[in-house]
């Protein structure tokens, strides 16, 4: 009757994985079918990442069986994965950082004509595939110079050059902004429309609902939901990703922000990326910083910590003078960075949590000695006041999921016990589960008196979490937000320059 209507492109059956004695998946089943978009969701350390890598061929299974067309097969590696129609568009780039756009998207798949490289039509081909992401990189351009939301567009724009019968997203629009993850969005409709199979993973629950015509859900290495999107809300997504109710995903507000001045900036200027940035932040708030990807967000708060160049008319913490040069200058006024790259800048992927935890305050257990049980302590206190999962206390960081990373990243710099803290990014690739305590973490830190700084590119994030936002517009702030101002309509303005009301980065709370 029917059967190869129903017949999946690619499937798993009762796939189980173990690592050593550890199982982390338990009887896995899911199909992927042409034409369609399957949404795998789930908290970080789900078991989403390493169902994505069996698919794909990266990794054996432990038991179970991989299915295309309907017959059993064995991928023994990507290069087997790839060769029978299946790409992976990584989370984390898959690109070779020293070569170019061009070279990235054909490599170890160049055209020839005879002997010699067919350089031309790589280029012509690149070019295409750039404009359909409408990428604007040049061909020639080492990947190493792009921005993250302009390598997320090579990697996507490579998978398309595969004609790929099956596409693998791992959480593709994390470093993107809307406007890009519209226009990824035209390509995965296009590519459903031609017949691929689609996974798409994603901790935006609206992105799951707005695109995937099928969801599965897993928690803690199991499925423990598969049906129609259409048959699934955003809330249900939710609770059944981390086995709670999270409808209350943001702390309440207190209604008195605090008044007591914590830090004052006047005119910090960070050459090439921002110019005469204002404000003032106080103790028991929580002030956000929004602005398009380039409005120079990150660049003006790494200038103020001492991260890069930069000059200030003014600067006081606690109404005293103070001159930052470098970033062991604002550790010493209690000033911290969290920093949006956990990966590259914020932890050192090879080594334990330990090392990672005390690194930046180390001379706190010891000078000439380390005090390794005064470490191990520290890490226990983490673990605990951090809810950090892990299955072995030697793991390696980089063997940590994603969300686990970055509560150990807010451990690490609480070990400095800062007045003041600047976060960058903190929930980006992160589940709804781990935001929530986040949030949770942040507010109370705000509300036992530290002064936070919050720079988002997630609006809904700081209208749930911010007393203030400030927008930042072509290396400026283009206006500050407060109260029930601080709408998605009015930041966009904001960002945009295309007028709203400029409350002032000076405004004292009301």
């Amino acid at each position: 009757m029917g059967e190869t209507v129903t017949t999946a492109t690619l499937e798993l059956r009762d796939i189980r994985k173990s690592f050593g004695p550890i199982e982390v998946l338990h009887g896995i089943d899911i199909a992927l079918r042409s034409g369609e978009v399957h949404a795998l969701i789930g908290e970080n350390g789900a078991g989403k990442s390493t169902t994505m890598k069996i698919l794909a061929g990266y990794q054996p299974a432990t038991s179970g069986q991989i299915l295309l067309d309907g017959k059993e097969v064995t991928f023994n590696s990507l290069h087997e994965g790839e060769e029978a129609g299946i790409v992976m568009i990584h989370q984390e780039f898959n690109l070779a950082e020293q070569l170019t756009v061009e070279q990235n998207i054909f490599l170890g798949r160049e055209l020839r004509k005879g002997w010699l490289l067919d350089k031309a039509e790589m280029r012509r081909l690149t070019r295409s595939y750039l404009d359909r992401v409408k990428c604007r990189a040049h061909p020639d351009t080492p990947v190493s110079k792009l921005s993250n939301s302009d390598k997320q567009m090579v990697e996507i724009a490579k998978a398309l050059s595969r004609d790929a019968r099956v596409v693998i997203m791992d959480e593709p629009t994390a470093v993107l902004t809307n406007r890009e993850a519209g226009i990824l969005f035209e390509q995965v409709r296009a590519m459903r429309e031609a017949g691929t199979a689609i996974l798409f993973t994603s901790h935006k629950l609206s992105e799951v609902a707005e695109i995937a015509d099928q969801v599965t859900v897993m928690r803690d290495g199991a499925v423990v939901r598969a049906c129609a999107a259409s048959d699934i809300t955003e809330d249900e997504m939710a609770t059944a990703m981390v086995g709670r109710d999270v409808s209350d995903l943001y702390p309440e507000h207190r209604k008195d922000a605090g008044s007591d001045l914590a830090l004052s900036v006047s005119g910090l200027d960070v050459p090439g990326f921002a110019q005469g940035i204002s404000f003032d932040l106080y103790r028991g708030e929580i002030f956000g910083i929004a602005g398009l990807i380039g409005s120079g967000r990150t660049e003006a708060m790494e200038g103020l910590c001492g991260l890069r160049p930069a000059t200030r008319d003014q600067m006081q913490i606690n109404g005293q003078d103070v001159s930052i040069r470098k970033p062991s200058d604002a550790l010493a006024q209690g000033l911290c960075y969290l920093t949006e790259d956990r990966k590259l800048r914020g932890l050192l992927l090879e080594r334990g949590m330990r090392e990672n935890l005390t690194l930046q305050a180390l001379p706190k257990f010891g000078t000439l000695l380390i005090d390794r049980s005064a470490e191990e302590k520290a890490l226990d206190q983490a673990i605990k006041d951090f809810d950090i999962r892990a299955g072995r206390r030697d793991v390696k960081v980089g063997n940590l999921s994603g969300g686990n990373q970055q509560k150990l990243l807010l451990a690490k710099v609480m070990q400095s016990e800062p007045k003041i803290l600047i976060v960058d990014e903190p929930t980006r690739g992160i589940d709804i589960g781990t935001k929530q305590q986040i949030y949770a973490f942040l507010r109370r830190l705000a509300d036992e008196g530290h002064a936070i700084i919050m720079v988002s590119s997630e609006m809904q994030e700081l209208i749930g979490m911010a007393d203030r936002v400030a927008v930042m517009r072509t290396g400026r702030i283009a206006g500050t937000l407060s109260g029930k101002d601080i709408t998605e309509d009015a930041i966009v303005r904001l960002a945009m320059g295309v007028g709203a009301t400029d409350y002032g980065a000076k405004k004292e709370l009301a």
